[in-house]
């Protein structure tokens, strides 16, 4: 015991806390057989559209042809997963003036909704989609872009989700989550750093001083459709796309992320340089989530931000917008 003391003594003289050797994710990244091996010593956000589907079992079918079983309805969950409401994880807030729905909460809200998923204080972060459809890897990736905001930087995306955990053939629990309250503590405040505003973006717009990467869908980007709280079609003047879909495998048995690589192709050949100052936007800050995680934490340029307003805010605020002609 005296031994652990003067142990213990001697990292404080040095300024060090025995916690800081606690397990590190290796990157933004993980793959399920990371997580296996270490899922003793981390906190597992389940972030997906279904909450029900969490208890579930999961539902599978087999090809005929071949006898191999697929997954066709997403059930269960990695045991001791937390599960997360992507309802509860943005909020209203008031921007200039207009109320922005879908917005990343102030500080002391988000570690209060960290602490009910039962963030612990210097435990890893994993968090995992459920990796059925393209869109599912921007809910983890916008849970994972808040608590960047607010320092969090020991923290993790599951590459294809709980669907590829079970494509792996790794046991699912449907047993209810027994949750105990958290400690986790923002460590900084990055909203200047990470989040662009309605005049970054209009600045960048007149002056490209950064790229504007829009990514909707294309019908949406030209204007031939919009979402219904969006006030106008079409995109901000000067925006190059990159469909959120153009972001993870389709097909198989789990929608994945692409390699390093692949993505810089796919952002050269709709215009955009990977290294270059950007700011990604959508409708509300979901589907620019998976942009922004791609071009800062997949391929390293930290002068990309997110525009968390996005197109709501943007039409909220009578900014101009780009379209293709309209039948009047």
């Amino acid at each position: 015991m005296k031994t652990q003391i003067r142990y213990l003594a001697g990292l404080a003289l040095l300024g060090l806390a025995p916690w800081s050797w606690a397990l590190q994710v290796p990157g933004p990244v993980v793959d399920g057989e990371w997580l296996a091996k270490n899922k003793a010593e981390v906190t597992v956000l389940d972030v997906r559209p279904s909450q029900k589907s969490f208890t579930l079992a999961p539902q599978f079918e087999t090809d005929k042809k071949t006898g191999k079983k697929f997954l066709v309805e997403l059930g269960g969950h990695i045991a001791d997963a937390t599960p997360v409401d992507n309802k509860k994880v943005r909020v209203d807030r008031m921007m200039g003036g207009n109320k922005v729905s879908a917005m990343i909460p102030e500080r002391a809200d988000f570690e209060k909704l960290a602490r009910q998923w039962g963030v612990q204080a210097g435990r890893p972060i994993v968090i995992v989609a459920a990796g059925m459809e393209p869109v599912d890897f921007n809910d983890a990736a916008r849970l994972y872009w808040q608590f960047k905001v607010y320092g969090e930087d020991n923290v993790a995306i599951v590459n294809g989700g709980t669907a590829a955990w079970l494509a792996e053939g790794r046991e699912v629990s449907v047993a209810p989550a027994k949750v105990n309250e958290g400690n986790w503590a923002a460590k900084a405040d990055r909203t200047a750093e990470l989040m662009a505003s309605s005049e970054d973006v209009e600045k960048a717009m007149n002056t490209k001083s950064a790229q504007l990467v829009d990514a909707r869908n294309t019908s949406m980007y030209l204007g031939l459709s919009k979402r219904s709280t969006v006030g106008a079609y079409g995109h901000i003047p000067g925006a190059k796309n990159v469909s959120s879909e153009l972001l993870t495998t389709e097909g198989g048995d789990a929608t994945r992320m692409l390699a390093a690589n692949t993505y810089r192709d796919v952002l050269k050949m709709s215009g955009v340089d990977p290294q270059a100052p950007a700011i990604t936007y959508c409708n509300t800050g979901h589907l620019a989530s998976g942009a922004w995680f791609v071009m800062s934490e997949i391929l390293g340029n930290k002068q990309t931000r997110l525009y968390d307003g996005s197109m709501l805010q943007w039409t909220l605020e009578k900014r101009p917008v780009q379209s293709v002609a309209r039948a009047q």
